[in-house]
């Protein structure tokens, strides 16, 4: 082999080396970003991992809403009307927070199958639903009563 093409292999192979490390801390980095959508169905069947932030959502269950008299705490259901999950937060809720509305809640299931929330979203007008949410609605609307047609158009 020559010593111009031997030059050149290593050149590559010294790039290539690079290449792999950068796009690997690159895909590490995405994946502690990555905060997918449970259901209240999913979390209630198991399927939300414990101690990984994930999100969740539905519908806040009217009367679910209880407040801590001396601190920020708050604990409400959410619901996708087939399961109900209980989610604990500190802190100020959104001003558009209420009962019988469409939350997001971006947390972390504990292991008593509380969702521990750092942050909830809610809808900004009368009319908008998070699509994951209204996937969620529709999906366990369907299971529950294959033959209606879904009232959760937008």
């Amino acid at each position: 082999m020559h010593a111009i093409r031997k030059k050149r292999l290593i050149t590559l192979a010294v790039i290539l080396v690079i290449l792999s490390a950068a796009l690997g801390l690159v895909l590490y980095a995405l994946q502690q970003n990555i905060n997918l959508f449970y259901s209240p169905t999913q979390i209630a069947l198991g399927e939300a991992p414990e101690n990984t932030t994930i999100r969740a959502g539905g519908m806040v269950v009217k009367g679910s809403v209880k407040r801590d008299a001396n601190t920020l705490a708050v604990t409400f259901a959410v619901t996708d009307f087939k399961h109900s999950v209980q989610i604990q937060y500190q802190g100020i809720l959104p001003d558009l927070f209420r009962e019988g509305q469409g939350i997001v809640a971006q947390g972390k299931m504990l292991s008593n199958g509380v969702f521990s929330a750092s942050q909830v979203l809610a809808k900004h007008d009368e009319k908008y639903m998070p699509p994951e949410v209204t996937e969620a609605l529709k999906k366990a609307q369907q299971k529950t009563n294959p033959t209606s047609s879904s009232t959760l158009e937008r």
